[in-house]
């Protein structure tokens, strides 16, 4: 059984810009959902979250938005009865700017009490890293669109342990429901970089969410650890995704954060001498020493080979064996500054791979 309520839109008068952006982004789509997940958004957005300060840019002024308040449709909400909710809604914004203000800073005190960077960082990573350039259609190609919310998607072997992260974010997206999940995943990852110590994110919001698990991408789309070819296997990867080598190596970089627990990816060590006691839950075998700061130690031990509770995968060691690779390899195992630099520039394309926009003018500095 389902309860239908219906949300009159009044006239665009008798409304400030404020409660104007609140009513839409109120008026949001969602789709059944996995257990752990109790609602998904839907909706649309103009406008761009700073990460190098907290302001919020917004084009409060849209032909589209206008029209919506001129039409004054009536936005007819579903609410199931059994326990997971489906919203059915007219076109609105995506995200809402404040409740992403504080949604940001409500994922800082999350990773400050649960250590959990990396995750959430892998996270918006295979969110965004299904998109194939050679797709023209949304959501057919893939990207940063919220569909891993959904369980078909969580079972690909490349998610083993995601649903973990989703877990940590769900009551954050509960609490701030005009936030998207495919904006939430993406500022929950930049976040988790510059709360490490990593460099500020040029981010942008606006995502647009799927609404059900039949627009999840099919199983493949993201690298394997060990292939027999490891180079070649980054390559044909990461081009599908329109990203070149010097982007690869970079976003390879975020390796200095995190473990690799055999239980989920079949790689690493159960413990090690730097993860056996944590912080968080302790176990997994770590790329580097300190495994929740954000630097290029990575590159660094890699090239160095010298300890053996350090994790060198084998798409790792290919970084400093091709040509190509090396090249960037070498620049940053010497230059922080240099990797930084690529790295910032590198996450935010990946996180903008596949998105869609709406309206598509959105803010960007």
């Amino acid at each position: 059984m389902a309860e239908r309520v219906s949300l009159p839109l009044p006239s665009q008068s008798q409304l400030s810009p404020t409660t104007t952006m609140a009513l839409l982004g109120a008026a949001s789509s969602s789709a059944r959902i996995i257990p752990s997940v109790s609602l998904s958004s839907s909706s649309r957005s103009f406008f761009s979250l700073s990460s190098s300060s907290s302001k919020l840019q917004c084009l409060r002024s849209s032909p589209r938005i206008s029209h919506l308040f001129l039409n004054q449709r009536r936005a007819e909400v579903r609410v199931s009865s059994g326990g997971y909710g489906t919203v059915s809604a007219p076109k609105s914004v995506a995200s809402d700017p404040d409740q992403l203000k504080s949604a940001r800073e409500d994922i800082k005190e999350l990773l400050n009490s649960k250590f959990c960077h990396p995750i959430l960082i892998r996270l918006g990573w295979h969110d965004a890293g299904t998109y194939n350039k050679n797709i023209e259609e949304w959501p057919q190609r893939g990207g940063a669109n919220g569909s891993l919310r959904f369980e078909i998607e969580l079972k690909h072997g490349a998610n083993a342990g995601l649903v973990n992260a989703l877990k940590l974010l769900q009551p954050i997206k509960d609490k701030y429901s005009g936030v998207t999940y495919a904006d939430l995943f993406q500022l929950a990852g930049a976040t988790a970089v510059e709360e490490a110590g990593g460099p500020k994110i040029p981010m942008k919001y606006g995502r647009v969410d799927v609404s059900g698990p039949e627009q999840c991408p099919e199983e493949g789309r993201l690298p394997d650890a060990g292939p027999p070819s490891p180079a070649d296997h980054l390559r044909q990867v990461f081009y599908h995704m329109g990203l070149n080598d010097k982007e690869i190596v970079a976003l390879s970089g975020a390796h200095t954060l995190g473990r690799s627990r055999p239980d989920r990816s079949g790689w690493g060590k159960p413990e090690t001498k730097y993860t056996k006691d944590g912080p968080g839950a302790p176990g997994g075998q770590s790329w580097t020493v300190q495994w929740l700061k954000f630097d290029n130690s990575y590159f660094k031990d890699i090239k160095e080979k010298k300890d053996e509770d350090l994790l060198v995968l084998p798409t790792d060691a290919a970084l400093f064996e091709d040509p190509s690779f090396k090249v960037y390899a070498e620049k940053y195992a010497e230059d922080q500054e240099a990797f930084f630099k690529d790295y910032a520039e590198a996450h935010a394309k990946l996180s903008n791979l596949g998105a869609k926009f709406d309206p598509p003018e959105v803010c960007s500095f």
